[in-house]
C-alpha cells in the first residue's frame, strides 16, 4: 500500500486548510454518521462544551467552521465533542536527558490516516503537528518547547467528553510548560480512555491517563502504551502487545548505554514497529520531537522528514506499507 505524507505551511487557517477539508470531509462525514445522526450531539451541545472546557479555542473553531462551509454537521464534527468511538495502538516515551526528547509510534489503519504535517500559528504560537480530524492533532511541538502525543488507553468505556486530538491541539496552541498542560488535562473530559504524554524544554514531563468514567490520573512516568496501570481489555492487550512494548521501553530507558538516537531507531523495529495493517494496528509513522531545538522528525524504515519551527518547507513523502502477511 502506497501512502503519501504532506508537509503544509499556513500560519492562519485559510485556503490550504479549506482545500484539505474539502478533500477529507466526505470520508470524515461518513465516519461521523456511522452510528446515525441521532447518535451525535447537537451543535448547541458542541459549542457549549467548547465554551466550558476549551474557551480559548472558540475563535479558531468559528474560523474553521466558516472555512468548512458553515454547515451544522461540519460544525459538530469540528468540535470533536462526543464523536464516534475509534481504537488505535501507539507507543510513546520521553527521553529525559540533557536534551529531552519525545518519541512515539502511531499505529492505526493507513486508509483512515490523513498524513498531514502542518506548521501553523493559529493563536500566536507556532506549532508543528500531525493533523487529525482537521481541528485536532495526534502529536506535535510548539515554539514554547512543549511536545505532546497520545495513545489509546486500552479501555472500552465511552462517555461524555472530547475526542482527544482536539485536547492535544489545545495544549499545543496555548500551553508552554508541562505544569500548564497538566492543569488543562485535569479539567478537560475525554470521551474515551487515552494516555497523553508530554515534555517541555526544561525536561519536565508527565503522562495523563484519561477516561470518561473517572478523574484523570496524572503521573511523572515517561512511558505509555495501550493500558492504564493494569490491563482491562485482555484481547486488545494481547493483540497489540501493550505490556511487551511498555517493558521494552522501560528496559531501554534503564540502559546506561542508551542514547536518544538509538532509542528513536528502536521504534522502527519490533516489538514497537508493527506491520499488522490489515488489523488496523500497523505503524504509520515514528515522530521524534526535540523541544529545545524546535525540531520534529518523522521516521520510516525507508526515509525521514525533518521539520523545524523556524525553517519549514512544504513537500511530499511517499511511504509503502507492507502488511505482515506479505513482508519478507
Amino acid at each position: 500500500m502506497r501512502f503519501q505524507f504532506q508537509t503544509i505551511d499556513e500560519p492562519y487557517a485559510g485556503e490550504k486548510w479549506q482545500a484539505l477539508f474539502s478533500r477529507l470531509w466526505p470520508a470524515y462525514k461518513s465516519w461521523y454518521l456511522s452510528q446515525g445522526l441521532e447518535g451525535r450531539p447537537t451543535y448547541l451541545e458542541c459549542r457549549e462544551a467548547l465554551e466550558r472546557y476549551l474557551p480559548r479555542f472558540l475563535p479558531t473553531y468559528e474560523t474553521l467552521c466558516e472555512l468548512g462551509g458553515g454547515s451544522d454537521l461540519a460544525a459538530r464534527f469540528l468540535s470533536l465533542w462526543k464523536p464516534p468511538a475509534y481504537i488505535a495502538g501507539c507507543s510513546q516515551v520521553v527521553w529525559p536527558g540533557d536534551e529531552p526528547v519525545l518519541i512515539r509510534n502511531y499505529d492505526y489503519a493507513p486508509e483512515a490516516s490523513d498524513g498531514i504535517i502542518l506548521r501553523s500559528c493559529w493563536n500566536g504560537m507556532k506549532v508543528i503537528a500531525m493533523v487529525d480530524s482537521m481541528s485536532g492533532a495526534l502529536d506535535g511541538i510548539n515554539e514554547a518547547g512543549l511536545a505532546v502525543s497520545l495513545t489509546f488507553g486500552g479501555r472500552r468505556v465511552v462517555g461524555e467528553g472530547f475526542g482527544v486530538p482536539i485536547i492535544v491541539r489545545y495544549l499545543l496552541e496555548f500551553c508552554e510548560t508541562a505544569r500548564e498542560a497538566g492543569e488543562v488535562l485535569r479539567r478537560t473530559p475525554s470521551f474515551m480512555a487515552h494516555n497523553v504524554t508530554l515534555v517541555d524544554r526544561k525536561g519536565n514531563f508527565l503522562t495523563a491517563f484519561l477516561s470518561p468514567d473517572k478523574p484523570p490520573v496524572i503521573r511523572q512516568v515517561p512511558v505509555a502504551t495501550n493500558h492504564q496501570g493494569t490491563v482491562e481489555w485482555h484481547n486488545h492487550a494481547r493483540a497489540t502487545a501493550t505490556l511487551e512494548r511498555e517493558n521494552f521501553l522501560s528496559f531501554r530507558l534503564a540502559d546506561s548505554e542508551m542514547t536518544a538516537e538509538r532509542l528513536a531507531q528502536a521504534f522502527l523495529y519490533p516489538p514497537l514497529y508493527t506491520r499488522a495493517y490489515e488489523h488496523g494496528f500497523g505503524t504509520i509513522y515514528t515522530a521524534v520531537y526535540y523541544p529545545k531545538r524546535g525540531v520534529a522528525e518523522y521516521l520510516w524504515p525507508d526515509g525521514t522528514i525533518t521539520c523545524q519551527l523556524d525553517d519549514f518547507h512544504e513537500d511530499t513523502h511517499e511511504v509503502i506499507f507492507q502488511p505482515l502477511s506479505t513482508a519478507g
